[in-house]
């Protein structure tokens, strides 16, 4: 006991009482309990890391948008929102929904069909062992180092509201994921993303309300609003937080011309495609459907929540910058101590501290187990996916193969184990960065934007060859690097805001397409037999689609939804 009181310290962030740890150990109770009946249907590798191909649509839907409302959804984008307001929009009505259409319409079909078990052995029969081990290697390196964002992250929730050390908060989150992955998989992975989700919707919507209550509706936050000051420097009128377009706060450039484009090309076109249609921690839900049509239809399912996220994440960062004073200091370019790294406020801690200030008991314990949900879905999504590639596309096609399915299902718990230690490491580089979204925007440049460039462009080019995939694969990713050192260590420019990862993602976009059409032009392609499944002009028709998807009332099938969802985002465009 007396060890425990040394530990925690005397005052914690969030004062919380009886009654909101109680809903949170009723949250774990659930958490935990599924993983324990998920357990039960684990019988071999295909179940525990593509839960047997057997979930409806709706059920890796919700999952796949809840896999994605982590760190990034819910601290990140409520930091951005508290710094720059509105134009961190595009992150969402520009940066991620056409391209969860698109991967919906137009690629799942080939994931699906094909019957691969990962995206990088998608790679693997499309372009050989080359790009496929680039591809593995760059993806499993990601998500440790996104896993690690999620899990501090989660940490800081334990940190502020016990009090007790970063190191020991980072261990229990740690085991609290680990426990129901390593039972049931990816099934308990999607389910409790599918719970996760309703209680993170739950949570932060009565913060929402509550805060703009307070400031007397919209009308009174835009009254209420500050310029953001850095250095003595106003670096984001109130007039640019209060419109999405140009955004320029978003984008670091001057011109509201360049503006526009560095947002469309470099967010909305290379990082928003690179991330939503090759990363396999969301197609992997996608690929857990029961049929083709299911597939196709689960980002898509997914866009219509996650055009509305932005009211309960950027909306609440706005309102604190506005009610909380550490934050109001911060955005006036101050220094304020505290925070829940106890190392100086920062960002990142918005959404916490309007928390603390807004929410009365009862609503607090439910909103503290909104973010543990969220963190949770986030670190679990990475985690899982790492599992499945370490052990198939690693382990099993390069280090040990021709082993029994039980061997590789042993080897991917025990990845899942070592996935979780690993994160307590890389989670120290997370909190170095006062916004998290500059570092996973960051990652995001290095490892999705080249890996798009080869994946589009070999879908739909038959000629480009084996070689040209993992030439420009690493061609695409050292020249991102190369280009992100020479700003923040080298100093030849600086960009303000996301610009840079823009810039560096846009490069490696290019970069990649440039190498793989001059190596094309000089290296041999794959026959055109090796192409069917793989590449468009070379898979028939009914490869591509559900035979009986005509029998589906329209409201059922995947076009005319993405049609509907395509138009809602427009709306809200323009609107906002």
């Amino acid at each position: 006991m007396q060890m425990v009181q040394q530990l925690v310290a005397a005052d914690t962030l969030i004062d919380a009482s009886a009654v909101d740890y109680v809903i949170l150990a009723i949250y774990f109770v659930f958490v935990l309990g599924i993983g324990f009946m998920v357990k039960r249907n684990v019988s071999d590798s295909a179940d525990f890391f593509l839960s047997g191909r057997s979930l409806p649509a709706w059920v890796t839907g919700l999952a796949f948008i809840s896999a994605n409302l982590g760190a990034v959804e819910i601290m990140g984008m409520s930091a951005t929102g508290a710094q720059i307001g509105l134009p961190t929009t595009h992150y969402f009505w520009i940066g991620a929904i056409p391209a969860m259409l698109f991967l919906g319409v137009v690629m799942m079909p080939f994931y699906y069909g094909s019957k691969v078990r990962s995206v990088p052995e998608f790679m693997l029969r499309r372009f050989g062992k080359e790009a496929h081990l680039v591809n593995a290697i760059s993806f499993a390196v990601a998500q440790l180092l996104i896993a690690g964002v999620n899990l501090y992250l989660l940490g800081s929730i334990v940190h502020a509201l016990l009090g007790l050390p970063m190191w020991l908060t980072l261990i229990v989150a740690a085991a609290i994921v680990l426990s129901y992955i390593t039972l049931g998989g990816l099934s308990a992975a999607i389910y409790n993303e599918v719970l996760q989700f309703f209680v993170i919707v739950a949570s932060l919507l009565p913060l929402t309300l509550i805060g703009l209550h307070r400031l007397g509706g919209w009308s009174g936050l835009e009254a209420k609003l500050k310029p953001q000051i850095v250095d003595g420097k106003t670096t984001t009128t109130v007039e640019q937080q209060l419109h999405s377009w140009p955004g320029q706060a978003l984008s670091g450039f001057d011109s509201s011309f360049w503006s526009v484009i560095g947002i469309t090309f470099g967010l909305g076109f290379v990082l928003s495609f690179g991330y939503w249609t090759t990363n396999f921690v969301e197609v992997q839900r996608a690929m857990a459907s029961e049929s083709i049509t299911a597939a196709r239809k689960t980002p898509i399912i997914g866009a219509f929540p996650k055009m509305f996220v932005p009211f309960l994440t950027i909306i609440p960062g706005m309102i604190a910058a506005v009610l909380v004073a550490e934050i109001a200091d911060l955005k006036a370019g101050g220094a304020p101590a505290g925070g829940a790294s106890g190392e100086g406020v920062t960002y990142n801690d918005s959404i916490l501290l309007l928390m603390r200030d807004v929410l009365p008991n009862g609503l607090l314990g439910l909103a503290i187990t909104g973010l543990l949900a969220a963190f949770m879905a986030g670190m679990a999504a990475n985690i899982s996916a790492f599992n499945t590639v370490f052990s198939y596309d690693l382990y099993g096609d390069y280090l040990v193969k021709g082993k029994p399915d039980s061997h590789y299902l042993q080897v991917g718990r025990l990845a899942t184990v070592a996935a979780t230690v690993i994160a307590i490491f890389t989670a120290s580089i997370a909190g170095s960065f006062s916004n998290i979204m500059d570092y996973l925007q960051t990652l995001f440049g290095f490892f999705n934007a080249p890996l798009f460039a080869t994946f589009i462009l070999g879908m739909f080019w038959k000629r480009m060859t084996p070689t040209a995939g993992w030439v420009g694969l690493v061609g695409g990713t050292v020249a991102a690097i190369s280009l992100w050192s020479a700003s923040k260590f080298g100093e030849v420019f600086t960009l303000p805001g996301q610009g840079l990862a823009f810039l560096a993602a846009s490069t490696a976009f290019v970069v990649d397409i440039v190498l793989s059409i001059l190596v094309t032009m000089v290296t041999k392609p794959k026959p055109a037999s090796e192409l069917v499944g793989l590449v468009y002009s070379e898979t028939p028709k009914e490869m591509r689609s559900d035979p009986d998807e005509h029998l589906l009332p329209v409201w059922k099938r995947p076009v005319p939804l993405a049609g509907l969802a395509l138009l809602m985002t427009i709306v809200l465009n323009t609107i906002f």
